[in-house]
């Protein structure tokens, strides 16, 4: 089992809906009892809250269900129970690294990093934005979504 979590600051908006892509693409690929996937925020702000409706309206435009999940915060037993913790901007990264052990610093990544234009390091976080902005995330966490899934299959023989 793989094991995939993905972080933003409140996991409401770009987190969730990186969870919601992903699954959906894992399930299509025929992967889904093979690689685990959940979401975090590393700040308490909406803990037990569903994703922003903004980011389920733009999610179920593309057929994907966002309206189980809820709000989380990121435990330090995160880093070792999965084996990619991927943040959605450098400063969760930054804020990552200050909970991660030395140990598990290698399972700690950018998300974007599995994203095909190397000048776009961050999924902007549109919360204070329109819908262009969830729009935006969407565009790019699906791009990234199949790099991720690629260097899956790669590492783990999948």
């Amino acid at each position: 089992m793989v094991r995939v979590l993905f972080v933003c600051m409140g996991n409401i908006c770009r987190s969730p809906t990186a969870e919601g892509v992903f699954k959906a693409l894992v399930k299509r690929e025929r992967l889904a009892t093979q690689i685990q996937i959940d979401s975090a925020g590393t700040h308490a702000y909406h803990v037990g809250k569903p994703p922003d409706p903004r980011a389920q309206d733009a999610a179920h435009r593309r057929g994907i269900d966002l309206s189980d999940q809820r709000a989380r915060k990121v435990r330090h037993e995160d880093f070792l129970e999965f084996d990619y913790v991927l943040a959605m901007d450098r400063s969760n990264y930054e804020d990552l690294r200050g909970l991660c052990h030395p140990d598990y610093e290698s399972r700690l990544r950018l998300f974007m990093e599995f994203g095909d234009d190397p000048q776009v390091q961050d999924v902007p976080d549109p919360y204070y934005g329109g819908p262009q902005g969830f729009e935006r995330v969407l565009d790019l966490i699906e791009q990234a979504s199949i790099g991720l899934l690629a260097d899956i299959r790669n590492q783990h023989g999948l």
